[in-house]
């Protein structure tokens, strides 16, 4: 099978998205950059020389990030999840990809970030404790979580026993 890449759409900042996505990742880096030529500026609109796309890599995952213009944004009907195995790893990125986000738009784990891109940090234990036979167990610990912001995983443990 063919690799599947994720085209991200932006409007003149996918470099800088690039950027910022791969400097809060560890496991990440910056990939080929390129760009508008003086073809086809009668539909693009863009000048020559400037960003066409960026490819970037994210924890092995390849990402283009391109520049197309205002006429297609992100939406929340898609997000990328980060799972995390510590509260230390949900904080950080919580703080990282929200910075300069909507803070609105933060709830169960989600949050937007400053180019719109909507994510959800979540912690590995939750799979396990969602999926539990238990229906009481999956009851306490979606009460708990509803009304959080960013994923707090001892509040999650204690609902999850009962605490």
């Amino acid at each position: 099978m063919e690799e599947i890449v994720t085209c991200l759409w932006f409007d003149g900042n996918a470099e800088e998205a690039a950027r910022f996505y791969t400097s809060v990742f560890k496991d990440s880096k910056l990939g080929s950059i390129s760009r508008y030529g003086k073809e086809g500026h009668e539909v693009h609109g863009r000048e020559a020389g400037s960003v066409l796309t960026v490819e970037f890599e994210i924890n092995g995952r390849t990402f283009v990030a391109l520049n197309a213009g205002p006429l297609f944004k992100f939406t929340e009907a898609v997000s990328f999840q980060v799972f995390c195995d510590t509260q230390q790893e949900v904080d950080y990125y919580w703080e990282r990809l929200s910075e300069g986000g909507d803070e609105k738009a933060q709830q169960c784990g989600w949050l937007k970030d400053k180019f719109g891109l909507s994510w959800q940090v979540v912690p590995t234990v939750l799979r396990k404790m969602m999926s539990d036979k238990d229906i009481t167990k999956t009851d306490r610990v979606m009460k708990a979580f509803m009304p959080m912001k960013k994923f707090d995983i001892a509040a999650l443990e204690r609902a999850y026993e009962g605490r």
